[in-house]
């Protein structure tokens, strides 16, 4: 495999991998970012930790509730590629200038509304700060959080169009690589950190908000390195473009509404975990800090996950859209190769949870702050099975977007986040005094039932 170009082998573990890295890289790169900056905010105190956090956490979710929106942009280029090419589902090929020219149009299409949705995301956001105060948040948490928010929202913009970009070149197997910009990002996170922290270099010194300010301004340093990288691909080359106003209306629409069901989904996913949030804010800064950390951890873990999850969703588009007789049996050799591997992952990081959870979360809090340390090493075994059941539903609204099927996620959701999973957190971790233990258990009750709904469906589907 070229590494400068991503050629995606033809089948197997190999092609699902090909797709599924380079997308869950760019997942780690933004959510790098986030992770440094909870980790610098620990340098301040626990107070900074669980508004610092909280700010970032709710960032989190809008932030992969937008990128839903576009996130079938690569469904559409892999069957545009699917139907012009003559080999097989995982097969890469140069495209010819009719692929371009169809290929070229749905950039510009998904770099409209990814611009659209963006500015509305920001501004969503803020908003969402200036509202704290009307779920229970303590006063100095409010005061630390909405500054941070509305520095953290700028950056969606250029975050978006690093998402198109990706789902432009992963649908036609040519990924490039992220690695060296993404480290290299994260080391200028940490330095503007620092310097809005502690006023390192001689930087203004701006307090908590300052990290949501250095993770904006290296969003846009990301977007500019990655275009870059496109541009050298001469099969990529032709068909880049950044003309997002020659946007073809009927095109931006039918990504709309593919993506819609999509946002709907992880917007679903994303207010079940605030709920949760906010039930642990309601238990004071300590559970709070706590829960800010383990989620982080979590969601680190969970951008892997998004990787397999986007990949096997390619593969299955490419694979359905040649119309051959094995298309559903692709599709099911695809969904197996996505659970075997995502089952490895969780199996590994399992062990590291049981044998050394202080190793993990001394890189968010102090081990002297004996009560959150204590809480936050509970919250990280019962993560364990959060991350399983999370993983195994998101990897499931994949499978099903690649069948062209974009609306069957949100459907499960509403039933198994908010029928279950919200009422499990409330009657565990409230009625039964339960508290943090108990709004975990009950996200993975509401993250293991939309699984189930979903897979059921897929497998109904190929068989």
């Amino acid at each position: 495999m070229s590494a400068a170009t991503g050629t995606a082998p033809r089948t197997g573990y190999r092609a699902l991998l090909a797709v599924a890295g380079p997308l869950a890289g760019v997942q780690l790169a933004q959510v790098a970012l986030t992770t440094t900056d909870l980790v610098m905010l620990g340098s301040l105190d626990v107070t900074a930790v669980a508004a610092g956090g909280l700010a970032i956490l709710l960032h989190n979710q809008v932030r992969t509730m937008c990128v839903g929106v576009v996130t079938p942009l690569g469904n559409q280029v892999a069957a545009a590629a699917g139907r012009h090419s003559s080999g097989g589902p995982g097969e890469a090929e140069a495209p010819g200038e009719e692929l371009s020219g169809e290929v070229r149009g749905l950039l510009r299409s998904g770099l409209a509304v990814g611009t659209v949705v963006g500015i509305v995301s920001a501004l969503v956001l803020i908003a969402l700060g200036a509202l704290l105060p009307l779920f229970g948040q303590a006063a100095p948490v409010v005061a630390v959080a909405l500054p941070t928010m509305a520095a953290l929202a700028p950056g969606l913009i250029p975050m978006l169009w690093l998402n198109v970009l990706r789902q432009f070149a992963v649908g036609l197997h040519r990924a490039g690589s992220l690695l060296g910009v993404t480290i290299a990002s994260i080391a200028v996170n940490v330095v503007l950190d620092g310097g809005f922290l502690h006023g390192w270099l001689g930087m203004p010194v701006l307090g908590a908000p300052g990290v949501g300010v250095a993770t904006s301004a290296v969003q846009v340093v990301n977007v500019a390195a990655y275009y870059a990288i496109l541009r050298r691909d001469p099969h990529l080359a032709p068909a880049l473009s950044l003309q997002a106003w020659r946007a073809d209306r009927a095109q931006a629409r039918e990504l709309v509404r593919l993506g819609a069901p999509v946002a709907l989904t992880y917007g679903s996913e994303a207010g079940i975990t605030s709920v949760a949030t906010l039930i642990m804010g309601a238990f004071g800064p300590i559970a709070l800090a706590a829960h800010n950390v383990v989620n982080q951890i979590a969601y680190v873990v969970y951008q892997a996950t998004i990787g397999l999850s986007q990949g096997s969703s390619i593969l299955v588009s490419r694979a359905t859209a040649q119309e051959g007789p094995d298309a559903h049996d692709e599709a099911r050799h695809v969904a197996k190769r996505a659970f075997v591997l995502s089952g490895a992952l969780q199996v590994v990081l399992a062990v590291v949870y049981v044998v050394a959870p202080q190793a993990v979360l001394s890189l968010f809090l102090d081990p002297a702050d004996a009560a959150a340390a204590g809480l936050a090493t509970t919250l990280l075994l019962l993560a364990i099975a959060q991350q399983i059941t999370k993983g195994a539903q998101n990897i499931a609204v994949g499978l099903m977007r690649g069948l062209k099927d974009t609306k069957s996620g949100f459907r499960a959701s509403l039933i198994g986040y908010w029928g279950i999973g919200v009422p499990a957190m409330l009657v565990l971790g409230l009625l039964l005094h339960l508290d943090g233990p108990g709004v975990w258990i009950g996200l993975s009750c509401g993250f293991g039932a939309t699984a189930v709904l979903l897979l059921t469906k897929f497998v109904r589907a190929v068989r």
